[in-house]
């Protein structure tokens, strides 16, 4: 009997009882789609928080103000700015792992354009935050430290203040707009950065020099003098980060007079750092539904375990027929081992279209990004003829060790 004629019969056995088989390999089918299904859906979060981390900005560490203590009483984070651009020029100049560092201010305000408004967030910064938060120009240019200076009203506008400013195709570089009444010169237009991890757009911002901001727009008494609301610093790579924070919170300490054993009145935050947190949350999440999907596959080799000692039982004279005309043990294992294989290869290829297209259903009807994987595939496919092999062997053993005179005369 040849391997040809082993898969013949495997194929006419599963055809004769094609329901009892479809429902044998349920089973493999619904575990192969259930793995590919969640690998896709892990790939896809793993890509959002890699491109989370490209958008914050690479080796990105954000300081800012801590709580302070009046009469006894501590304030909530943030209740009174102790970060200053003087803290920022010393963490450039004196911690050599630092690459760059962004001193920001933030409000909010009406723009206008002609006849058109639009409400957006309103950010004072230095030209180094464009190298800190790696944010390019689609078009004009970056203010410079001359302007700084001079508290120039020039401005860089983000893209969905844009789209809701200026007509389609209509050039806002060189247009004045008027910034909480104030006129201001458009310079630039940055390119489009998306959202952040709580779902805020950062395209939806206006970008004005420092001084500019806190004399005209989102100054104040809460924000007098050198006084700024978050400080971005960029560390030489992302194996210095740590030296960074290290370094810059033992000089912010010394700087604003803390004294040992005294808490910050300030904090820092790496970005980076709990990005990546999220990403192997990420993957040990999809690594732990792969396993319970993969459940499924045990769950269906045992079905097809079974449902292959049910038919050797039927076949049993068949067995006993075919030992008659000269068919060897090995033939006989050999028959029920490729068909047990078969049935669980075709529940594979079934699984494997279901799982692309509950990949595909899942990007589209939920909004969540996938990845299909190459490699998924093949794991799981491989995984369920495995799965055959394995609880397949023992019931093709069987029918190979039957006695040919009993097996004929088995009623």
């Amino acid at each position: 009997m040849t391997y040809s004629d082993s898969v013949a019969a495997a194929f006419l056995a599963i055809r004769v009882n094609f329901l009892r088989s479809v429902l044998t390999a349920l089973g493999i089918i619904i575990g192969v789609g259930a793995v590919i299904i969640m690998i896709a859906v892990g790939a896809g979060a793993q890509k959002r928080v890699d491109d989370l981390i490209q958008t914050l900005g690479s080796n990105l560490v954000i300081v800012v103000p801590g709580t302070t203590t009046s009469s006894g009483a501590r304030g909530a984070r943030g209740s009174r700015p102790t970060i200053t651009e003087d803290d920022a020029i010393a963490i450039q100049n004196e911690i050599p792992t630092v690459a760059v560092t962004a001193p920001q201010v933030r409000g909010s305000g009406q723009i206008i354009f002609g006849n058109r408004n639009w409400s957006t967030v309103i950010y004072g910064v230095t030209p180094e935050y464009s190298q800190a938060r790696d944010w390019e120009i689609r078009e004009g240019r970056w203010f410079n430290h001359a302007e700084v200076r001079a508290a120039a009203k020039v401005a860089l506008v983000g893209e969905t203040l844009v789209k809701n400013l200026f007509e389609p195709g209509e050039n806002p570089v060189g247009q004045i707009i008027r910034v909480k009444r104030v006129p201001f010169t458009v310079i630039g237009i940055l390119m489009p950065k998306g959202e952040t991890p709580r779902g805020n757009d950062m395209d939806d911002a206006i970008f004005v020099p420092l001084s500019t901001a806190k004399k005209r727009l989102v100054g104040g008494r809460r924000l007098s003098g050198r006084l700024v609301s978050i400080m971005y610093v960029k560390s030489r790579s992302a194996e210095e980060v740590d030296d960074t924070i290290r370094e810059m919170t033992n000089l912010l300490r010394q700087r604003h007079r803390i004294r040992p054993g005294d808490p910050d009145d300030f904090f820092v935050r790496n970005l980076s750092s709990i990005l990546e947190a999220r990403a192997d949350s990420s993957r040990v999440m999809t690594l732990l539904l792969a396993a319970v999907a993969s459940i499924s596959l045990v769950v269906g080799g045992i079905g097809i375990m079974n449902i292959m000692l049910v038919s050797v039982t039927e076949r049993t004279r068949e067995i006993g027929l075919r030992m008659a005309v000269g068919a060897r043990r090995r033939d006989i294992l050999l028959q029920f081992l490729i068909e047990a294989v078969t049935l669980s290869l075709i529940g594979g290829a079934i699984g494997v279209a279901l799982g692309l297209a509950g990949a595909v259903g899942v990007a589209s009807l939920g909004s969540w990004p996938t990845i299909i994987r190459p490699e998924s595939i093949v794991l799981a496919f491989g995984f369920a003829a495995a799965v055959g092999i394995f609880f397949g062997i023992y019931p093709a053993r069987k029918a190979a060790q039957f006695d040919p005179i009993e097996a004929l005369r088995y009623e």
